[in-house]
């Protein structure tokens, strides 16, 4: 609401007004606000002493004004006209100074701050501009690859909300890119939001890529100005997949060996250094002129030796693309003769060969029964001792897992063979007799003795070693005896005896009784004599003890006599 003035003023203030708005006043003043900010417009008159009030105007495009604002110096109230645009965004201090809140783009104006006075109409112009940062600029519609010397759009980059207007720059591995014919081409399109008046950037590129374009970022950034100066925002890079044709394939065995041996399973895989990579090829085997159409790999299985050769692959439709390698099968082969098991007979000769065919050295180790031979065995007359598992074994050292063994079970047989021996006790009492049997398979041993006939259990053996074993009895005969020792196997029952005397045994047990008699005799005679002797002298020991008493027996009476007449005399 105006203040009330009176006519006559009324008058002065509409001159003024007039004269106020026709005269230039004092020189531009800018102030910038960013977007959704408080704009501060400081009054930059003196207020002068007489002053009657202050407003607040905008000139509209036409030059038009529109007051917005009023304070009184006398009753210090404010008044906010009623301008739609400013309603509840206004704000007059007492120094004058107007703030509008939330700024907007259409804030941007030219505001004039008016000091009025009796005779007088000061005016300071201010000149608002708003500034509005950009989004982060980023890359859409990005093509999924890209393919070489091939010119095609990589992508837009695009930045929103912005005011003014950015522009939009495009980088490869942080480097700018310029338009250049044929290889580089940006289209850059701004469109203006009819309500909120903000900008948004968007800028194409068409790019000629190249194999070195292979993992190479691209980025794109928008620069902008702001309420303090110039400033860029970068986006997140971008790498794009490269499509390149093939122009060498290559060829190899999987899984990667060191050695190829007969049995194994082999798969080629053929290659090309093209993306995408091709996925099927034409693969030529040794000995074969029509290729055989497959995708990238191509099994054998079990190989053999006639595998060994060259084998190519290439392109479908190229041909003269082609790459080889050299494949060797490698393989071993091991014939024993005799093998198997194989029973001979003890005395005769078994040649044995062992025959190895490789495609490289081989090594050949002989075992016997679990222990290493230190040379091949060789049987010109057998032993039961040769007998035994043999294995013949070889290998390729430098091919893993490729070795072969055969293996020769013998088996020496012979008919029991009887040697018997006898060992006399030192005390003469007794008699060892000891069968020694040769054989195989191992003989049984049975005893018998002459006259009963009876078979003798209580026997001692050894152990059964190399066809060899012992059986051994010890005896004490009272008369001559024989004694048959027999053995038997399913070749042959052999028997052999031996004969033992008593004779010897009997003298001498005669003796050494005679013996024992004759020191017996002698002790009970001379126990005799010694038993005559004692009762001889027990008899004069006697005869000699009466004769001393009797002389004793005399001395005492004469003692008695003498002291008799002694007691007389006195």
């Amino acid at each position: 609401m105006a203040p009330k003035v009176s006519p006559s003023c009324r008058l002065i203030f509409c001159l003024l007004i007039s004269v106020a708005v026709l005269r230039p006043g004092l020189g531009w003043s800018t102030v910038n606000s960013a977007y959704g900010d408080t704009i501060v417009m400081p009054c930059r008159l003196d207020v002068p002493q007489n002053l009657m009030f202050g407003k607040w105007k905008y000139e509209k495009p036409d030059g038009s004004p529109v007051f917005i604002a009023f304070r009184s110096s006398t009753k210090k109230s404010v008044q906010y006209d009623d301008v739609p645009e400013y309603k509840g965004r206004l704000n007059l201090s007492e120094n004058y100074t107007l703030s509008i809140n939330n700024a907007k783009i259409s804030d941007e104006k030219r505001f004039v701050c008016m000091l009025v006075t009796e005779d007088n109409v000061f005016e300071a112009p201010t000149l608002v501009k708003v500034f509005k940062q950009p989004s982060k600029p980023e890359i859409v519609n990005k093509a999924p690859y890209l393919e070489t010397e091939k010119l095609q759009k990589l992508g837009d980059c695009i930045s929103r909300d912005s005011y003014p207007d950015g522009n939009i720059t495009w980088y490869r591995n942080g480097k700018v890119l310029q338009p250049l014919l044929g290889e580089v081409a940006i289209l850059l399109k701004n469109e203006i939001d009819p309500v909120t008046q903000l900008y948004t950037m968007t800028s194409s590129l068409e790019y000629k890529t190249t194999k070195a374009d292979i993992q190479m970022p691209f980025t794109c950034s928008v620069t902008y100005y702001g309420p303090s100066g110039q400033k860029t925002i970068h986006s997140e890079q971008a790498v794009f997949d490269i499509y390149y044709p093939t122009e060498q394939v290559t060829i190899q065995v999987l899984p990667p060996k060191t050695a190829i041996k007969e049995g194994d399973n082999i798969t080629l895989q053929c290659l090309g250094n093209g993306n995408p990579p091709p996925e099927e090829f034409m693969f030529y085997l040794p000995g074969q002129p029509e290729g055989i159409r497959s995708s990238n790999t191509y099994t054998l299985t079990d190989v053999r030796r006639n595998a060994t050769g060259d084998y190519k692959c290439s392109l479908i439709d190229q041909k003269s693309m082609i790459a080889s390698t050299a494949i060797t099968v490698h393989y071993l082969d091991l014939s024993l003769n005799p093998s198997g098991e194989v029973t001979k007979q003890i005395g005769d000769a078994l040649p044995v060969s062992c025959t190895i065919s490789a495609s490289r050295n081989a090594t050949v180790v002989w075992m016997k029964d679990n222990i290493r031979l230190r040379s091949s065995p060789s049987f010109s007359s057998l032993h039961y001792q040769d007998a035994g598992n043999y294995v013949c074994e070889t290998a390729l050292q430098e091919v893993e897992g490729l070795k072969k063994r055969e293996s020769l079970t013998l088996i020496v047989e012979g008919k029991p063979q009887i040697k018997m021996t006898k060992k006399t006790d030192p005390s003469g009492l007794s008699k060892t007799i000891i069968c020694h049997v040769e054989g195989f398979p191992k003989p049984a041993i049975q005893w018998t003795i002459t006259g009963s006939g009876s078979v003798i259990n209580q026997t001692e053996e050894s152990p059964y070693i190399n066809g060899r074993y012992y059986s051994k009895i010890i005896i004490s005969p009272e008369e001559n005896v024989t004694l048959t020792c027999t053995a038997e196997n399913q070749l042959e029952r052999t028997v052999n005896s031996l004969n033992v005397s008593a004779n010897e045994n009997r003298e001498k047990v005669n003796d050494q009784a005679k013996l024992i008699v004759g020191i017996v005799v002698g002790l009970l005679l001379a126990a005799l004599v010694a038993g005559v002797v004692y009762w001889l002298y027990m008899k004069k020991s006697k005869t000699a003890s009466k004769h001393v008493n009797k002389d004793l027996g005399n001395m005492e009476e004469n003692k008695k006599l003498e002291e008799n007449n002694h007691k007389t005399e006195a």
